[in-house]
C-alpha cells in the first residue's frame, strides 16, 4: 500500500522520499519501482521534508510518530493507519507539542494501482492542503468533516464490516467443519446463500496471508465501538480469528481448509484462555432476560 500511495504522489509532480534503512530488498525493489528516493535513515528524511505520510500495521501507527518526532520533524504528520479516532487524537496530541501539524487519514481499498479503486478519507486542520497533494493521481483523496478522529471513525466503521465479516465467515465454516457437518453446510450455502462457498475460499486465500496485519486493526475497532457505547466483543473475537491465522503468514496458496486449521490449532496461551473463560462463563452465568 505505501509504494502505491507514494507512486500516486509521484506520479502528481512531488518529490517522494523513503527510509530503507533496515528494510528488505523486496521493500527496497517496490520503492524503487514506485519511483520513490531513498533518503537513508529516519533522520536525513525527516530532514529533507515538508510532510510525513505514515502507512504502517495499526500497532505500530504511535511509535513511528514518535520516531518521526524525536528525529526532529516539524512539519505536517498525516497518519493514514487504521487505528481508532482516540489513538489518532492521542497521536495529534504527542506531536502538537513537539510543534507538528496533524492530519487524520483512514485509507479504502486496494493497493491504489489504478484511478477509482482507493481513497484517502482526510480529516483534521491541513486536510484540504493533504488532499491537493493528490489532486489528479490515482489515489482519491476526500475530506471529511469533524476534526481529527472523523477520518479514522470512518475507517474504523467501513472496516468493521468488510474485514468484521471476512473473519465471521471463516469461523462459521471451521466450525461446520469441526463438527463434521462441512458438506451439508455447503450444500446449504449451494440452496441458499450460492456465494458463500467461493467467498469462502477467496477470503481464505486473500485474507489468511496478510492476517498478521489485521489483528491490531480490529482491536482498534473493538476499542472505537467500546467509546461509542457499542458491544466490542465482536470485533475482540475477530481479533483473535486473525490472531490464529497468522501462522499462515507466507506466499504459499492458502484454501478453506487450511485456514480451518489454523483456527483449530489453539497455538497460542490466549486463544486457550479465552476459549477456557467462555467455557466458564457459560456454565457459572444464570440465565437473564431483556427487554
Amino acid at each position: 500500500m505505501g509504494a502505491t500511495v507514494g507512486r500516486a504522489l509521484v506520479a502528481g509532480g512531488a518529490r517522494v522520499l523513503w527510509s530503507g534503512a533496515g528494510r528488505s530488498a523486496e521493500t527496497a525493489q517496490r520503492a524503487e519501482a514506485a519511483g520513490l528516493e531513498d533518503a537513508g535513515d529516519l533522520a536525513a528524511l525527516v530532514g529533507h521534508a515538508d510532510w510525513i505520510l505514515s502507512v504502517c500495521p495499526p500497532a505500530s501507527a504511535a511509535d513511528v510518530a514518535e520516531a518521526v518526532l524525536a528525529a526532529g520533524f516539524r512539519g505536517v504528520y498525516v497518519d493514514a493507519n487504521a487505528i481508532a479516532p482516540a489513538s489518532a487524537e492521542a497521536i495529534a496530541a504527542t506531536l502538537a507539542a513537539g510543534g507538528c501539524g496533524f492530519v487524520d487519514g483512514g485509507i479504502i481499498g486496494p493497493p491504489a494501482r489504478r484511478a477509482g479503486t482507493t481513497r484517502l478519507y482526510l480529516s483534521g486542520a491541513g486536510a484540504e492542503d493533504a488532499a491537493e497533494c493528490f489532486a489528479r493521481t490515482d489515489l482519491e483523496a476526500r475530506v471529511v468533516g469533524g476534526g481529527v478522529g472523523a477520518a479514522s471513525a470512518l475507517k474504523m466503521a467501513y472496516a468493521a464490516w468488510t474485514k468484521g465479516s471476512s473473519a465471521l465467515l471463516l469461523a462459521a465454516r471451521t466450525l461446520a467443519h469441526q463438527a463434521g457437518v462441512e458438506e451439508g453446510l455447503l450444500e446449504e450455502w449451494g440452496l441458499s446463500q450460492p456465494h458463500l462457498e467461493r467467498l469462502s475460499e477467496g477470503t481464505a486465500r486473500s485474507v489468511a496471508p496478510k492476517a498478521w496485519r489485521f489483528a491490531g486493526e480490529m482491536e482498534e475497532i473493538a476499542a472505537t465501538f467500546a467509546s461509542a457505547g457499542l458491544p466490542s466483543g465482536f470485533h475482540q473475537a475477530a481479533a483473535e480469528i486473525y490472531r490464529r491465522l497468522a501462522a499462515l503468514r507466507s506466499d504459499d496458496p492458502v484454501d478453506a481448509a487450511g485456514a480451518a486449521e489454523a483456527l483449530l490449532a489453539h497455538s497460542g496461551p490466549g486463544a486457550r484462555d479465552h476459549s477456557e473463560a467462555a467455557a466458564r462463563t457459560s456454565s457459572t452465568k444464570k440465565p437473564t432476560a431483556s427487554r
